[in-house]
Parts: C-alpha cells; structure tokens; sequence
C-alpha cells in the first residue's frame, strides 16, 4: 500500500501518480482533501478561472438494440411496440429547432439495430451535412465495432467511411467499465474493453477526436474504476486524441441491475480521483443530467472545468427515471455564481463566446 503523504506530495508537485497511488487516495483520502488535489490538478491545467459548456442535443436515431445490456432502460427490441427509427422529417425538425436555439453540434447516437446497413448511416449523415451546418458528434465505440463486423469491414475502413460522409468525432459512450470481468456481466454482448479501446485508437490514429466516459456505481469494484482509468491514460499517452472525460454514476431505475443508487459523496469521489489520475486528458465534465444542478456546481470544486451540453433532449438517463434539465441560462448562472467565468465552446473546446 502507498504511502498516503508521499501520494499527497506527488500531486501536489503535479507529478504522475501510478495504480496502486490512486488506490491509496480512493480508499484513505478524506473527502475534502480528496477535493483539494482534484482542485490543484484542475488549477495546474486550466490556470484561468473559466467554465465552459457546449450548446447541443442528443438524437437518438434508433431505439432499437440487439445487445440487451442489463443497465439500460432505453433499449427495445425490434419487434417492441414502442421500437424506432427516426425519420428524416423529424431528424430536420429535431436539428433545425437545435440551430435555432443556439446549438453547435448534435450527439447522434442510438442502438445495434440489426437491420441497419452501412448505408443507412452513411446517407443521415450525408442528409445532415447537405441540409445543415452543424458538428456531428456521433456512434459510440460499440456502434462502430457492430456495424464494422456487421459490414464484414475493419473498424478502420468503417470510420473511414463515416468520416467521408461527414461524421466529425465520436462520443465515449459504451465504455461502461472497461474491465471485461464487469462487462461480461453487464454487457456481455457488447464489444470488449480491448475492442472498445481499439475503436478509440484507430479514431485517433485517423485525426478523429473523441471523448471518454465511466459509468459506475453497479457491480464494479474500486480496483476497476481504477484500472478503467489508467487504460484510458495509457491510450491518450499513445495518441493524445481524447478531448475530455466524462464520469457518471449509473442510474438503476427500470434496469436489470438491482443495486442502491450511488451517492453524491460517491460520485465526487470519483469524480476527484479520475481529475488527478488523467493528467493528460485536459478536460474533466460534471454530469449534471445524472447529479442536478447543486451537485453539479460543487463538482467545480472537485477537478471538473466544463459543465457539459445544455442537453437540448436527453432520452437514455431519462429511461432510467432521471430528468433533471437545466437551460443554458441556469448553467450559465451556476458556474458564474461558483466563482467562474462561464464560456460557451465548440466540440474541440475552443471558445465560441463568453457568457457572463
């Protein structure tokens, strides 16, 4: 076991800290000096006191979904009732109201549908970039494994046409945990934490920026999160093409997982610990969609700089019974009446305007 001080010390001097370090800080460090180094190591990075957060929408294109995850409550199966595929009428109105109220960039995700051709995503996103100008941010790293296998085509030429077609990064959803030992519990029919961190690779490999996410508090352990962490450190040691980490506690409402809800405390933690791990992934966001508002804020003060989307719509967490919403206004408020100065920013984290 780590020596508590020396790993106090070494984050203090912004030095890299290692598995066992962060094991130490996760399991001895009191919650408020926990806060202090996500803060300093926040501090070491952004210097100015600036919040940033983006102007968007989440589509989701379908909800249809052959993989069946136990902690989702979104999914359906294609003979479901309630099973979609958006249409291009509401696709238009979906991205013309998001233009209209500000946005800059879309989040386009949806299931594994098994029906689903290459085709079909090539031509929205060609639809897309023909009838509107706006950043397509678009299909997690198991969309993109699914469709490549379902194509008979490497992850590669996939991405390379997705790209062509006008996809402009991807989000780091579908990470879960990326410990196999956890996703062939809870995902077992999704791709492996190896084929997830290949899909991310060869993105960054191409010149795609992407994002990176953890969803936990379900049946991973501390271990986990912290081995989910150092593999997404070692990637971006490797390419340097991640943008920012997004860390949210799952929301076990309408799931298959039953377990106690993950608290505020918990979440900060983490929170914290993953600000001070991932030294070389500039951004940190707090999840407001998951924690409200309050939370949200104070996240500020434990290594988060960015607050997010202003999530125009938001579909998957409020499956789970989760509907929190925040207009830009709010968010703009909460991060001023923080002590920050709030600034809007594009997908690349390149401000666009200052808010204050």
């Amino acid at each position: 076991m780590s020596n508590l001080k020396s790993v106090i010390n070494k984050v203090k001097n912004n030095k890299r800290i290692n598995a066992d370090e962060a094991l130490s800080l996760f399991d001895h460090a009191e919650f408020l000096l926990l806060a202090d180094l996500a803060d300093t190591k926040r501090r070491f990075l952004h210097p100015e006191p600036v919040v940033t957060f983006v102007s968007d929408r989440n589509i989701n294109y379908t909800n249809v979904c052959a993989t069946g995850c136990r902690f989702c409550a979104f999914y359906r199966i294609p003979a479901h009732k309630d099973a979609y595929v958006i249409s291009i009428e509401e696709l238009n109105r979906k991205i013309q109201e998001t233009i209209d109220l500000g946005g800059t960039q879309i989040l386009l995700q949806g299931g594994m549908h098994p029906e689903l051709e290459l085709n079909y995503y090539e031509n929205m996103l060609r639809h897309i970039k023909k009838n509107f100008s706006i950043h397509i941010h678009g299909f997690s790293p198991p969309e993109i494994y699914f469709l490549s296998q379902k194509s008979s085509l490497t992850v590669k030429d996939t991405l390379i046409i997705l790209m062509e077609a006008g996809l402009d990064s991807i989000p780091g959803g579908g990470a879960e945990i990326l410990v196999d030992e956890v996703r062939s519990k809870i995902s077992p029919h999704k791709c492996t934490a190896e084929q997830w961190l290949d899909v991310m690779k060869t993105a960054h490999q191409l010149g795609l920026k992407t994002t990176a996410t953890m969803m936990f508090g379900h049946i991973e352990s501390k271990a986990h999160i912290i081995e989910h962490l150092i593999k997404l450190r070692t990637l971006q040691d490797q390419t340097k093409g991640f943008t920012a980490f997004i860390p949210w506690t799952f929301q076990p409402k309408n799931t298959r997982i039953d377990v106690k809800s993950a608290s505020a405390v918990q979440y900060l933690r983490v929170l914290a610990l993953s600000r001070v791990v991932l030294d070389n992934i500039d951004n940190i966001q707090a999840s407001w969609v998951t924690q409200g508002d309050k939370i949200a804020q104070l996240a500020l003060a434990f290594g988060a700089n960015d607050f997010g989307s202003t999530m125009i719509e938001e579909n998957v967490v409020a499956a789970a019974g989760v509907s929190f919403r925040l207009p830009q206004s709010e968010i703009i408020r909460l991060i001023n009446d923080a002590g920050y100065a709030a600034k809007q920013r594009d997908c690349y984290y390149n401000i666009i305007r200052s808010k204050n």
